[in-house]
């Protein structure tokens, strides 16, 4: 086996952090995991965030790793002006600091921000008209639903203000021609909205391609949920990812352990 094939080995970064960091850490390299066992990564060019508990600092992914390769050891910690707070042989993906730091800066109540590019996600994101009201899944996301325009690859930190100011307070964006954002509370919340927006998109894609009238949940129905889920949203259960995230880090254990190393 020659150099470049061999398995990734970096030290060991429990002793070296708090406990809540190490769960944080645990549970974000879980969610890469996650994106990966479910085909919603790129490559390496989509990320997720999560802040240290307790900081303004945040971790994300080493840029060069594949989602599926990513442990609680390889992330790295950044503050807010992207400089790296441990040693690192990785730097961080560009436009990745670009969109999180935009979401850590001004959404304290935030905790994990999570973007991809999946082919649904771009599919619906392309179109005038957005996330229509096509299924249950659609109800949670058009309670909370951002857009931000499209103005090139984010490595222009001017665009970090209109981010900010086009999610306002809201947990879900699409970003056209681009793709796919959650920011919530947990990376748990995170991780289950994001599993929520990316259905509700593979549903229009596929409810599209079928050719007939489509039915869209009414609007006064549509007033119902979003009344009833903002309700929910404030409550300590949230979006309520913490009651199949114990089943998700069991899927990962079977399908793909190592995370948590």
């Amino acid at each position: 086996m020659t150099a470049v094939n061999a398995p990734l080995k970096l030290p060991a970064v429990k002793n070296l952090v708090s406990e809540a960091e190490w769960r944080a850490r645990v549970d974000l390299a879980a969610c890469y995991r996650l994106i990966a066992l479910y085909g919603w990564d790129d490559l390496i060019f989509t990320h997720i965030s999560a802040k240290v508990p307790g900081t303004e600092d945040f971790l994300i992914n080493p840029y060069g790793l594949m989602f599926h390769e990513i442990t609680a050891s390889s992330l790295v910690k950044v503050d807010l002006a992207g400089n790296k707070l441990m040693d690192s042989p990785f730097d961080i993906n560009p436009a990745g600091y670009t969109i999180h730091s935009a979401v850590h800066e001004v959404r304290h109540d935030v905790g994990c921000v999570l973007h991809i590019h999946t082919s649904a996600g771009i599919a619906v994101s392309a179109q005038k008209q957005g996330l229509l009201p096509l299924s249950q899944q659609s109800l949670f996301v058009l309670a909370s639903l951002a857009y931000h325009g499209y103005e090139g690859v984010a490595l222009n930190h001017d665009e970090k203000a209109r981010l900010q100011a086009d999610l306002g307070d809201k947990n879900f964006m699409i970003l056209p021609n681009h793709g796919l954002l959650t920011a919530f509370g947990g990376i748990a919340d995170a991780f289950l909205g994001m599993f929520i927006l990316q259905r509700a998109c593979e549903i229009q894609v596929m409810a599209q391609s079928g050719g007939a009238e489509l039915i869209h949940i009414p609007q006064q129905i549509l007033d119902g949920a979003r009344a009833m889920i903002a309700g929910v949203m404030k409550t300590p259960q949230g979006m309520g990812g913490a009651l199949p995230w114990p089943a998700l880090l069991r899927k990962l254990d079977q399908q793909m352990p190592g995370y948590d190393q």
